[in-house]
């Protein structure tokens, strides 16, 4: 297959350019100013010179507390240059997979997000993923939207990468313990693309395996729980850790308001595409393999 990535350097694009070749895919993967969806018109010539078989776009406006000040930046590339790709990929008639994330909800509901619940975001971040998603699907009937949360791994910005820089700095630290969700992986997600992959190549508008689909690692936890197990696998590697104490959400105000529950269920994905959530303690113990040896 044909695969064109939009987003090479983000954490999803980085796994996807190297998981995939291996896969057998050729793949071209673009960051601007070869694409770029602030650009319109270098779009449509990227599409055409390459002709894909299938788009992935792991490209987003991700600073969540900036977003309130930017929301006109952070709506042109979530919305709008989402749509422009929806509308590029129904035009060639290729599939097209997106990820978008949790902030989508409030994060009030007492349990997992489902992917019929109503959606609600609390932020310039969401609302700006969430007009995106809707594009998407208006645009392309072909399209996967997996909504994600918590991404980590061994490359970018990430809450392991903090916690280890922190963990290095700090004698005591304190870690939000009543916000609610699943660390997910970044070469976790990519191995989902490659699965489904093969499943949309051929499938028509209206088959079951276009849609919305939850995507996260699993069990579930809280940013309390997931630094206490960086903190347990960097200490077996010789890493000098912090005493680790849990807050609240209030002990540490954000400009933005983060979902307080972000567990979103995963079974739709399972019965439709066969894809597990994979074990986010295994995945960290990968992550923290190649981060310290």
């Amino acid at each position: 297959m044909r695969v064109l990535v939009v987003g090479r350097i983000g954490q999803v694009g980085t796994e996807l350019a190297l998981k995939l070749p291996a896969a057998g895919h050729a793949v071209l993967s673009l960051e601007p100013p070869e694409l770029d969806l602030l650009r319109p018109a270098t779009v449509r010539p990227a599409f055409d010179s390459f002709r894909p078989d299938i788009v992935v776009n792991a490209a987003a406006y991700t600073a969540v507390d900036k977003a309130e000040d930017d929301s006109v930046l952070a709506y042109a590339i979530n919305r709008d240059g989402t749509a422009l790709l929806g509308r590029e990929t129904a035009r060639l008639g290729v599939p097209m997979i997106h990820f978008s994330t949790d902030y989508v909800f409030a994060g009030d509901k007492p349990s997992p997000y489902v992917e019929s619940d109503p959606t609600g975001p609390v932020g310039v971040y969401g609302a700006s993923k969430l007009a995106g998603d809707l594009a998407l699907a208006a645009a392309n009937p072909r399209s996967v939207v997996l909504r994600t949360a918590w991404v980590c791994s061994a490359h970018g910005g990430n809450f392991v990468k903090t916690m280890l820089r922190l963990g290095r700095e700090r004698a005591e630290l304190g870690v939000v313990a009543d916000q609610h969700g699943a660390p997910t992986f970044a070469d976790d997600l990519a191995d989902a693309v490659l699965a489904l992959i093969p499943r949309l190549a051929d499938a028509p508008a209206g088959h079951p395996g276009f849609g919305t689909f939850h995507l996260t690692g699993q069990p579930f936890t809280t940013w309390h729980g997931f630094a206490q197990a960086i903190f347990t696998g960097a200490a077996a590697r010789g890493e000098k850790v912090p005493a680790l104490k849990p807050i609240s959400t209030a002990d540490y105000p954000t400009k933005a308001t983060r979902p307080a529950n972000s567990r979103l269920d995963c079974s739709h994905v399972a019965a439709v595409h066969g894809i597990q959530a994979a074990d986010w303690r295994v995945s960290l113990e990968r992550c923290l393999g190649k981060l310290l040896g």
